[in-house]
């Protein structure tokens, strides 16, 4: 089979093309696209603008129905997806072929649940004064979310937060990174070809294109790096624009002496080695109590020596695919280099394998916090190993991190594993499980300290975080000529008023006027 993605199957001009796109795997050109230029974003963001109004005012089942369309168009499109996803990144089969399921998933949830988050909230009056009026809160879209996603997972990321947006009502910009936009741009082109509303796009570009959708939208979703992120919510807060950032993880994983050690193992290379370690989740750290660390690291480095890595096709043949960017190798390979001038030892693995941007999936001990392994984000199929001597200890060093995106604990004791999930320092913590809560989105995905601000999903918070908020207030019973504090000034009025206040607001003898306090 060809997994390149052209100009013919992505839609994309190249009369304006001037972004080169490669498989990592072999360096093989595999499609072209624009680079943007800030006055382009910003006529494309008034074009959505405009149309905006209509798509809100449709109404979400509407919306909903849009939506379920373009599953449709998903499904029937899945394998050809999964090629340009490969094209493009360099994954395995197995690693790519999640990434259009995982969206049809998500676009059922919340095409589903959208109505019921989005209803109008009746709130209850905090007094007896306050029950004159009929309280009500409503959810109004920003108009326009700009989203700019990573390069790892090309079609999940846009759609992680374009589903939950345009259901809100918003108008979506999608922004992917100019290493990995064909997937992205896939998208637009299929939601375009069901023929919904043109209230969803993709512009493509380095930098300046991304900037541009910052300085333009009235929302922006962001994933990426913690640096990226600083700069965007300083240029957020400038423009009194809100914003969500999921932001760089280092993720520790803790097992406990009571675990099932092999599971433990599988789950752990797994959850660090899935898309050769490029995901914002992945166990970057791994503590394991001190009786069973030998144990761990047997079954682990047995494990990891099984791995088939190389250039995958539609056969499932290969395990670990390749790095997205030779610059992100550069960086694993800086961090082994590191780690093994300040003692560390390489179990399996620890260098690049010489064709693309291949990087051997590596198991390494006697780490600790000195190294970089340990203290920055890695990004790749790096596993470092600290056996530790006790559950405290373990707690104590998977949260002297500046990350905390996201965790996850193993032992045979699940409240055991609850008790430490609630003294970890993360967004999010996993027991004796990887990735279960990127897929159970009716829990918030966000993280905590450097690790972003904010959080997808999370049942009505992931769509409402695209709303603003409106309260209304309605008259109840009958109409006044004019109410008790309004102009003029009266005495009466204003006694009458705060007395009734104070009784029901004060505790005890105080809810007394002052006249009856002074004769007790």
């Amino acid at each position: 089979m060809s997994n390149t993605a052209t100009p013919e199957t992505t839609g994309i001009d190249t009369a304006t093309a001037d972004i080169d796109v490669h498989n990592p795997a072999d360096g093989r050109p595999v499609g072209r696209v624009a680079d943007h230029s800030a006055v382009s974003v910003a006529d494309t963001i008034r074009d959505l603008r405009v149309h905006q109004p209509e798509w809100e005012s449709i109404g979400v089942r509407a919306r909903a129905e849009w939506i379920m369309r373009f599953q449709d168009w998903l499904v029937d499109n899945t394998a050809r997806l999964t090629d340009i996803v490969q094209s493009e990144t360099g994954k395995t089969r197995f690693d790519a072929e999640i990434e259009v399921p995982a969206a049809i998933d998500l676009a059922k949830y919340w095409a589903r649940n959208a109505e019921a988050f989005l209803v109008d909230e009746k709130a209850t009056p905090h007094s007896p004064i306050g029950r004159t009026k009929r309280l009500v809160k409503t959810f109004r879209p920003h108009p326009v979310v700009g989203i700019i996603t990573p390069w790892n997972l090309p079609i999940m990321n846009p759609c992680f937060d374009a589903f939950a947006a345009l259901l809100a009502g918003a108008a979506v910009v999608v922004k992917p990174s100019e290493v990995t936009p064909l997937s992205a741009v896939e998208l637009g082109r299929g939601w375009a070809e069901i023929g919904a509303p043109p209230v969803f796009t993709v512009v493509t570009g380095r930098g300046a294109t991304g900037r541009a959708v910052v300085e333009a939208v009235d929302y922006v979703q962001f994933t990426g790096s913690t640096r990226t992120g600083r700069a965007i919510a300083v240029a957020c807060g400038e423009r009194l624009v809100p914003y969500s950032l999921e932001l760089g993880g280092k993720d520790p994983a803790i097992v406990l002496a009571d675990a099932d050690i092999d599971r433990a193992a599988a789950g752990i290379v797994y959850g660090g080695l899935f898309n050769s370690g490029q995901a914002c989740i992945s166990v970057e750290r791994v503590y394991v109590e001190a009786p069973v660390y030998d144990s761990f690291v047997s079954s682990l480095v047995a494990q990891v020596n099984e791995l088939r890595q190389g250039q995958d096709g539609r056969d499932f043949a290969f395990d670990i695919g390749a790095m997205a960017t030779s610059a992100q190798r550069d960086i694993v390979q800086r961090h082994v280099e590191d780690a093994c001038a300040k003692g560390a030892r390489i179990l399996v693995g620890g260098k690049p394998t010489g064709t693309g941007t291949f990087f051997e999936p590596t198991v390494l001990v006697d780490v600790d916090h000195s190294m970089a392994c340990l203290t920055e984000e890695t990004f790749g199929p790096v596993l470092p190993v600290i056996k530790v001597a006790d559950e405290a200890e373990a707690i104590r060093m998977a949260n002297d991190s500046t990350y905390g995106l996201s965790a996850t604990v193993w032992t045979g004791d699940r409240s055991r594993g609850e008790r430490v999930a609630r003294s970890l320092e993360v967004g999010a913590v996993n027991v004796n499980d990887a990735y279960a809560n990127i897929v159970n989105f009716a829990l918030p995905m966000g993280g905590w300290k450097d690790s972003g601000i904010g959080a997808r999903w999370g049942g009505a918070s992931g769509i409402r975080k695209y709303c603003r908020q409106q309260a209304i207030t309605i008259p109840r019973g009958p109409a006044l000529s004019r109410e008790p504090l309004w102009y003029p000034a009266s005495r009466i009025r204003s006694r009458v008023v705060t007395t009734l206040m104070r009784a029901v607001d004060a505790r005890g003898w105080r809810k007394l006027p002052n006249a009856l306090r002074r004769n007790r």
